[in-house]
């Protein structure tokens, strides 16, 4: 997920900040913006309340390009 690593990079958090945001674990956080784990709609919507942003302007062409 480059959009997502890239947004998260340009804000300056890190892969452990990001897990604890979301209280998840730092591997949990860093398969999921590595493809290795699904993406829940509402995990979606926690990741991109972080940003102050919409899901689908984080994620919708991962999910398009995949079809």
């Amino acid at each position: 997920m480059e959009k997502l690593k890239e947004i998260r990079t340009k804000k300056g958090y890190t892969y452990k900040q990001m897990a604890n945001f979301l209280n998840i674990s730092k591997a949990f956080y860093w398969q999921i913006e590595n493809g290795n784990r699904t993406l829940t709609y509402k995990m979606a919507v926690k990741i991109a309340s972080i940003f102050n942003k919409k899901p689908d302007s984080l994620f919708y062409e991962e999910f398009k390009n995949k079809d």
